[in-house]
């Protein structure tokens, strides 16, 4: 199934389409009698969609358009959420879910840790790792708390970015930040010595101080109301080239980790996509227990919830194996050696069972203009990537679309939780995880209190020392063969915003090719030649020289430059098909837009204010539309509405 959230193009103009295959519906939700032709009266928009485009049409015409809405209409009530965003599932339910949700961005959190200390020349240093690990894991958490609770109001999990994660790998290969030739042989490294302290912890200061500073632009984006004015100018063609090249700029990362055994690193792809492709609609059974079913097996998807993890654990498992028999080299100089599980020495023994992340914690952060510009970039693009993710959101949790001042306080809070991540010392920011959107679809479980357990299971994970500790000892074949997975999905995630738009038009052809083709080539030919451009100014260089070498800020600002000035219509730049996309949304939700008010009575005790509606993060009730689902009620579940009035917690589809 494609995803593709889109929204007013006067105000939100730009799309971010989630490429994902539909499971096979394991529950369905049937309508109460009497009900399925109230539903469809009340879906105005949605009718306006089905009406035959001939304005004159015969009574059988109009018959048939009746029996295909109705279709449609019971088409649609089987894909709405069990759980809506305001409901609470049983207990167990929500542990269960909320680990779901852990494990789906637990890839995507822990890769960035693991590529970021190549550029911090961190590699030799395993205990420094794990603490990065703790620590990205625990700002996520806390972070998704944040925006849960005061941002969107959506369940919506926040974790590290590879947006930001690009311009930082440029950094570190700048001459000023390039790590000293002894740092990279693990002979002469002393993890305790003063000077190889200083080299890291001098890298991360300026990573942080960059994404504190640069942070700080999408806080003001977000609490001014300035993004739906931005997103105007950011369409599908500005969107495809800027995500895309975040996955192929790290193709090098990926290639070096596959190379060290590429054994191994094809084992660990080919178990990934095994699980995740040809077995993901194979369940388990597992023993289950419920008062009307007494002890019973359930079907459980673990190929479809984990597949990552599984492939990662079966890989790791092997390494194991072949390290105590002693297939691997034990000669750190051989070819295979660093498949081994023993690598790191003994860095979980080492490692304290508790550990407390702290803003600060590596050193007094630095800032760095060059790197300020360079993370500016990756923050536009999370930005715009959120807006979607939002938008995506609200869509399978049965809500309606996120009105602007839920945007612009999301955007807001992520600003924040990026400026914490930097103060923290992740050496990253914090965005919207389109994976724990997408699961949301699968569980049909939209409850915002699932996402809140996530994230105090996130927290906890980073308050465990050992469990930071056991994931720097994953081989680094290994990480290669999850990498090429990822990379990959990244590149195709973004190309997949190209849905809206006339890919048969040479208008877009010309602007998402050149745009692409020419982030490729500038960056990588001023890499090689690092001194041909010179102003004599130190730091006007140091700015031209990250952001010319950051791939996705040369192809998006081509393509958002292109697509602005190149004359072309809306529907040939896939604006237009935002817009019916909207209504679409509009008409199918189960609540009204009181799910996006601020907590703790806040909107009741300045409803009355009129000052509310100048400020643009604040829900003032003056300026409100209403959502309904076809019985007029507010947020609820559907349990009442199944067969058997019980709800489907025990056969859940996960």
């Amino acid at each position: 199934m494609t995803l593709c959230s889109s929204f007013d193009s006067s105000e939100y103009s730009v799309p971010v389409n989630l490429s994902l295959r539909k499971p096979d519906t394991r529950t369905a939700v049937a309508m109460a009698p009497g009900k399925e032709s109230s539903f469809r009266l009340n879906n105005l928009a949605f009718d306006t969609l089905l009406q035959i485009d001939d304005q004159v049409n015969d009574a059988p015409k109009r018959m048939e358009g009746k029996t295909c809405d109705c279709r449609c209409t019971e088409e649609e009530d089987r894909n709405k959420p069990t759980y809506c965003v305001t409901d609470v599932p049983p207990w167990y339910l929500c542990i269960i879910l909320a680990i779901q949700h852990y494990l789906t961005a637990f890839g995507g959190i822990i890769s960035i840790p693991l590529i970021l200390s190549e550029g911090l020349c961190l590699q030799h240093d395993s205990l420094v790792q794990s603490r990065l690990i703790n620590t990205i894991f625990f700002v996520s958490g806390l972070c998704t708390l944040l925006q849960v609770i005061f941002g969107v109001r959506l369940p919506i999990l926040q974790g590290g970015t590879f947006a930001l994660l690009t311009p930082a790998m440029v950094m570190s290969s700048m001459p000023e930040w390039k790590c000293p030739a002894w740092t990279q042989n693990a002979s002469l490294v002393n993890t305790s010595s003063p000077v190889f302290i200083e080299v890291w912890q001098s890298r991360m200061q300026t990573l942080q101080g960059s994404i504190m500073v640069a942070s700080l632009l999408q806080v003001l984006v977000g609490f001014s109301g300035l993004i739906g004015f931005l997103m105007r100018f950011i369409g599908p063609l500005t969107i495809a080239p800027t995500i895309s090249l975040i996955g192929l700029s790290l193709y090098d990362s990926a290639g070096a980790k596959i190379s060290s055994h590429w054994g191994i690193s094809a084992m660990t792809t080919a178990l990934i996509i095994l699980f995740s492709q040809y077995l993901r609609h194979i369940p388990i059974p597992v023993p289950a227990y419920s008062k009307a079913k007494k002890l019973h097996t359930s079907k459980f998807y673990i190929f479809q919830i984990m597949p990552i993890l599984l492939g990662i654990a079966v890989s790791w498992l092997v390494c194991h194996l072949l390290t105590i028999c002693d297939v691997l080299p034990s000669d750190p100089a051989h070819y295979g050696y660093l498949a081994r599980t023993d690598v790191k020495g003994n860095v979980v023994e080492d490692a304290s069972w508790f550990t407390l992340p702290y803003p600060g914690q590596w050193g007094m952060p630095k800032v760095s203009l060059a790197g300020v510009f360079g993370m500016m970039a990756g923050i536009i693009c999370s930005m715009a990537e959120s807006v979607g993710d939002y938008h995506a959101c609200a869509k399978l949790s049965g809500s309606p679309p996120p009105p602007k001042h839920a945007i612009n306080r999301g955007i807001g809070v992520e600003g924040v939780g990026s400026f914490l991540a930097g103060a923290f010392g992740t050496g990253n920011g914090t965005t919207s995880f389109s994976e724990n959107v997408a699961a949301l679809g699968i569980t049909k479980v939209g409850s915002r209190t699932v996402i809140l357990l996530s994230g105090v299971f996130m927290i906890l994970m980073g308050m465990l020392g050992k469990i930071g500790a056991i994931f720097t000892t994953i081989p680094t074949p290994v990480l290669g063969g999850m990498f090429l997975i990822m990379f990959g999905v990244i590149t195709a995630t973004g190309i997949s915003n190209l849905q809206s738009t006339d890919m048969n038009s040479s208008r877009n052809i010309f602007i998402f090719g050149f745009s692409m083709f020419t982030a490729l080539v500038i960056p990588n030919w001023i890499l090689k030649n690092p001194d041909f451009f010179k102003t004599g100014v130190k730091l006007v260089d140091q700015v031209v020289q990250i952001l010319l070498t950051t791939h996705m800020f040369v192809g998006g600002f081509l393509g958002c430059f292109l697509d602005n000035t190149i004359p072309g219509t809306k529907r040939e730049r896939g604006l237009l098909a935002l817009d019916k996309e909207h209504l679409e949304d509009s008409s199918t939700t189960l609540g009204t837009e009181e799910i996006y008010d601020l907590p703790l009575c806040i909107t009741s005790c300045f409803s009355s204010q009129s000052w509310g509606c100048y400020v643009p993060f604040y829900p003032w009730k003056g300026n409100r539309t209403q959502y309904s689902s076809g019985d007029n009620k507010p947020q609820s579940k559907w349990n009442e509405d199944l067969p058997n009035g019980k709800g489907v917690t025990e056969d859940i589809y996960l």
